[in-house]
């Protein structure tokens, strides 16, 4: 999930600075317009639909374990890499069109980047179909799994039996990391959601045609633009509040740095 954020900063929101300031045209060399032009918006969608997969492991491992916590895991150790691998794949399958529908234009001596979703698939394609079926697969039925996933470890920490005199010092530990993990966890997805479901609720006003484009909406349209691209940056600062393995490993970087340059 780590790599698949940063992908949002790299290429996303470079393209989305430019696109406020230059009002959609690409200063850049021609060289490298059309390579962008495709892999902008392609490597933007991978990162959230590879985060969101991510998100349903974890959540599908902390269930596993807190539930039946006697079984087998339910994600395996030795299965991780093909987990990984495979929300890779499905995310850019599913993300592969822009690599056809974006394309340059040019106007008024200035080049952009548009979307040409009839001309790359026919006239029963559109750019609202697919977007309706982006957000409904990787963002509406992940939201509403997730929910159930953490409600359902929810009860089950506040019904299990809290550690007696009887119980071992390792049981509490083990108690207590999980809780820390499913805190962690619903922290992200809650970030998830604050920043996600305010565009999404704007795309679907929009394609209603229940709101004109006035300078604030306008404003609050961009604002709530900027709010997707920046869940990949709030993420760490979750971890580093809610993990005290994160802020070590941070100290221990920090040294480590400060040693090299002394």
């Amino acid at each position: 999930m780590a790599m698949s954020d940063l992908l949002l900063p790299i290429f996303w929101l470079p393209w989305r600075l430019s696109e406020l300031h230059y009002d959609n045209s690409w200063p850049i060399g021609d060289q490298f317009r059309q390579a962008l032009c495709k892999i902008v918006l392609f490597f933007g969608h991978v990162s959230i639909a590879v985060s969101v997969q991510n998100l349903i492991l974890i959540a599908v491992d902390r269930f596993g374990a807190m539930v039946f916590p006697l079984r087998s895991p339910l994600i395996r150790s030795k299965l991780s890499p093909f987990f990984i691998l495979a929300t890779w794949i499905v995310a850019v399958a599913f993300s592969s069109s822009y690599l056809f529908v974006f394309d340059l234009f040019k106007y008024q001596g200035q080049t952009g980047c548009v979307e040409r979703w009839k001309k790359a698939f026919g006239e029963s394609s559109t750019f609202t179909g697919f977007t309706v079926a982006f957000f409904i697969v990787f963002i509406y039925l992940p939201v509403l799994l997730l929910a159930i996933l953490y409600s359902i470890i929810l009860i089950k920490l506040k019904t299990q039996a809290h550690p007696g005199e009887q119980s071992t010092n390792t049981q509490q530990q083990r108690d207590r990391r999980n809780r820390n993990v499913v805190q962690l966890s619903i922290a992200i997805v809650t970030v998830f959601v604050l920043c996600w479901l305010p565009y999404t609720t704007n795309f679907f006003i929009i394609q209603a045609g229940s709101m004109h484009f006035s300078c604030g909406f306008r404003l609050y349209f961009d604002v709530t633009l900027c709010m997707t691209s920046s869940y990949c940056a709030i993420n760490p600062l979750i971890c580093f509040i809610f993990s005290s393995n994160y802020r070590q490993g941070l100290k221990r970087l920090i040294n480590s740095s400060t040693v090299v340059q002394t």
